[in-house]
């Protein structure tokens, strides 16, 4: 089976790639030729553990190509996945503009029965959208099905999170669509991943509310946290007590500086734009959304708190991306917190392993170092924002020796109170009491 994949960011490169190691010929396009001939030289775009390796192996064997050749590809695909962005508008509602530039095109160039599935995230009611669109195109009348196909990849582990899914989610009403879905699928029968098959309505919402649901826990966490240190209690304690039930589950209890990245923003906010469309307010997911901005602000506070007053002091920070192991800096929280220390007249110095270059075009005024330690050399204060591996064996005492003040402010709860206290640190942490 030939398929192609339209749109070579983080949710087109992972799906296709993957998609060739299944065995498929796949042609990712884009219409960035600066890109595609990158990609044509081995390098990737993104920092994805794994991804590199699989797209240089999938390459040399002749199964994963690319192109700016949109016509050659609608073509000579059966599939054709539409996997561009859905970027926010201002009023917090998702943006289809590129959506609707693929299904025309699709539309032109289509020369027999396609499946076209949706692969962005979308809102509800855009399958029949992109339907009408491609049938308005159409060079000739052509026979085909729209498909929702929701991705649930979480950066730093979406390769796994393709090839191992906890489910597969394809919407359509037709039986040729269902099927031709379910061969493309055949490899993970072999691990028994569950598929659900369901209309493509409500393919497109189980996307929304999934995400939205995952972000309410993030920030009920984060609440449940704040009162945790006023009453004395430890929110490890109270997290791994309340996810021993299988009704709740452990995934997401784990307080921080608030969520960030690609998804859960901007979901959130298109379910709440999306349901007043329809006259509702989603005050769960509404206050999910003001929670975890208010915890971005809170960090702030935090961290004036332990070091004082912040006019013209220096604040090493360890972590810029919203998460380990990817470089994705899109409503990383570290942007907040660093934007409100320089507002308060404190200097910055900052080290994450893979998201500097990206984080140059979003910070001002910021000192970018060669590791944790240049970071910590002559800061007031050092604050964890991302828990990458690499900064939680640091050697504490080397860098209580760097630091101007003894002060750490750890907002991903890497290092243990006693331990760090025993050091000499003034140490400060999330919901432990």
């Amino acid at each position: 089976m030939h398929i192609s994949i339209i749109g070579t960011g983080y949710v087109g490169l992972v799906s296709g790639t993957c998609f060739s190691e299944f065995g498929m010929n796949v042609t990712c396009v884009d219409k960035d030729k600066a890109k595609i001939d990158a990609l044509n030289q081995g390098k990737i775009p993104i920092y994805e553990p794994g991804l590199e390796d699989m797209v240089k192996k999938n390459v040399r064997e002749g199964r994963l190509n690319f192109t700016t050749d949109m016509k050659s590809a609608v073509e000579k695909s059966l599939v054709i996945f539409i996997a561009v962005g859905t970027p926010r508008h201002g009023d917090g509602s998702a943006n289809l503009s590129y959506v609707e530039e693929v299904a025309k095109d699709i539309g032109r160039y289509m020369n027999g029965y396609k499946v076209i599935v949706d692969k962005s995230t979308v809102p509800v009611g855009t399958g029949k959208w992109v339907e009408g669109i491609i049938r308005k195109h159409q060079a000739e009348p052509c026979t085909f099905d729209v498909v929702s196909n929701p991705e649930f990849l979480r950066e730093g582990s979406a390769i796994e999170d393709f090839m191992r899914p906890n489910r597969v989610v394809i919407g359509t009403s037709s039986d040729q669509a269902q099927a031709i879905m379910r061969d493309l699928y055949r490899p993970l029968f072999l691990i028994e991943t569950p598929m659900v098959f369901t209309s493509v309505e409500s393919a497109e919402m189980i996307k929304y509310a999934s995400n939205a649901f995952l972000a309410a826990k993030v920030s009920f966490i984060n609440e449940i946290a704040a009162l945790c240190e006023k009453v004395g209690a430890d929110v490890h304690h109270v997290a791994k007590g309340m996810g021993l039930d299988g009704r709740i589950g452990s995934k997401f209890l784990h307080p921080g500086p608030g969520f960030g990245g690609s998804c859960f923003p901007k979901d959130t906010q298109a379910l709440v734009q999306l349901a007043e469309r329809n006259s509702m307010d989603l005050k769960i997911v509404r206050s999910a959304i003001e929670v975890n901005e208010e915890q971005k602000q809170r960090m702030v506070a935090r961290i004036e708190s332990a070091v004082g007053e912040l006019k013209g002091k220096t604040i090493g920070i360890l972590g810029l991306a919203f998460k380990p192991n990817t470089d994705d800096m899109r409503d990383a929280p570290s942007l907040v917190i660093i934007e409100g220390l320089q507002k308060k007249g404190a200097g910055v110095k900052v080290f994450d392993p893979e998201s500097m270059e990206g984080a140059k075009k979003m910070l001002k005024n910021v000192e970018y170092c060669e590791n944790a330690y240049d970071a910590a050399q002559g800061s007031d204060a050092l604050i964890f924002i991302t828990e990458w591996n690499q900064f939680r064996m640091l050697d504490m005492e080397k860098i209580k020796a760097l630091l101007r003040s003894p002060v750490v402010v750890d907002l991903r709860n890497i290092y243990d109170p006693q331990y760090m206290r025993k050091l000499g640190f003034i140490y400060s942490c999330i919901g432990r009491g």
